[in-house]
C-alpha cells in the first residue's frame, strides 16, 4: 500500500485513545485513518469505542480504519432463509460461546493464508489477550462433535464488533451468525459491526450506515452497561437454542 501521502502517525508510547477523529479518515483507500501505535488491549478497546479497527498486512505498520459507510447487522434484521431455518431446526449443528477461541481465530487465519491475511501472529496474540480479559469472544458452530466454523469479535456494551468468520462445512458460519444474532438480542446488544460490506453479509441482513449515524449509534450503545455481556456457553443444539423466524 502506498503511504506517501501524509498519514497520522501514532507513537507506541502515546495515550491509548490518541487517535485522530474518525471523520478525518481518507476516502481512498476508504477509511484509512492512522498508522503506528500498538495492539495492547487498552489501545484496541479505545479504538473500538471510537469506531476504529486495525487491519494491515505483513510488512506494513499497524493501520487503523474507520470506513464510510459502515456495514452493520442489527440483530432483529438477521435474515434467516427457509433453507437456513430448516438447517437450524434439524439440530445437525450445535452452537457454543468461547469454547475454543484460539483454535477458531487460527482457522480464520489459515483458511485465508493462500490469499494473504491480516491475521498474523501479532494480531492473533492481541485478540487472545482481549479474550483472556473477557472482551473478545468466539461463537462456534459444531457438527457431529467437530468444529465446523464460527465467528469471533469484540463485545463492548451494546455492540459486537465482528472481526472474521469461517466455515469448514456448508452453512457453518451462517449458523454461528444466527446464534450470535439471537444471543445479541437476549443480551441487549443492539448492533453487530461488520466493518465493510460484502454480498454474503448483505444476504443475511446487513445494511450500510453513514459514518455519522454509525458513530452516533456506537456512542449510545457502547457506553450502555453492563460492559461485558456475553458469557461462555457449551454447545447447544440449534433446534433447542435458536428459535428464529424465516424469510423467503
Amino acid at each position: 500500500m502506498n503511504l506517501r501521502r501524509k498519514l497520522a502517525w501514532i507513537e507506541p508510547d502515546s495515550a491509548p485513545d490518541s487517535f485522530p477523529d474518525p471523520r478525518r479518515a481518507w476516502r481512498q483507500p476508504n477509511g484509512l485513518l492512522a498508522a503506528g501505535g500498538d495492539l495492547a488491549p487498552a489501545r484496541l478497546l479505545a479504538a473500538y469505542r471510537q469506531g476504529i479497527f486495525p487491519w494491515y498486512s505483513a510488512g506494513e505498520p499497524i493501520l487503523w480504519w474507520s470506513p464510510d459507510p459502515r456495514a452493520v447487522l442489527l440483530p432483529e434484521d438477521f435474515h434467516c432463509s427457509r433453507r437456513l431455518g430448516r438447517t437450524l431446526r434439524s439440530g445437525r449443528f450445535a452452537v457454543s460461546v468461547d469454547q475454543c477461541f484460539g483454535r477458531l481465530i487460527r482457522l480464520c487465519a489459515s483458511t485465508r493464508a493462500a490469499q494473504g491475511t491480516w491475521l498474523g501472529p501479532a494480531m492473533i496474540e492481541a485478540y487472545e489477550a482481549l479474550h483472556a480479559l473477557g472482551w473478545a469472544h468466539s461463537i462456534e458452530a459444531w457438527r457431529d462433535g467437530e468444529l465446523a466454523g464460527g465467528v469471533y469479535g469484540v463485545a463492548l456494551g451494546g455492540v459486537f464488533f465482528g472481526e472474521s468468520m469461517v466455515s469448514l462445512q456448508p452453512d457453518a458460519s451462517k449458523v454461528a451468525l444466527a446464534g450470535l444474532a439471537r444471543m445479541a438480542t437476549d443480551a441487549g446488544i443492539g448492533m453487530i459491526d461488520c466493518q465493510v460490506p460484502n454480498g454474503h453479509l448483505a444476504r443475511l441482513g446487513s445494511r450500510l450506515l453513514p459514518r455519522e449515524e454509525f458513530l452516533a449509534r456506537l456512542a449510545d450503545l457502547a457506553a450502555a452497561g453492563p460492559a461485558q455481556r456475553l458469557r461462555a456457553m457449551p454447545p447447544q443444539p440449534t433446534e433447542v437454542g435458536l428459535a428464529v423466524s424465516t424469510h423467503g
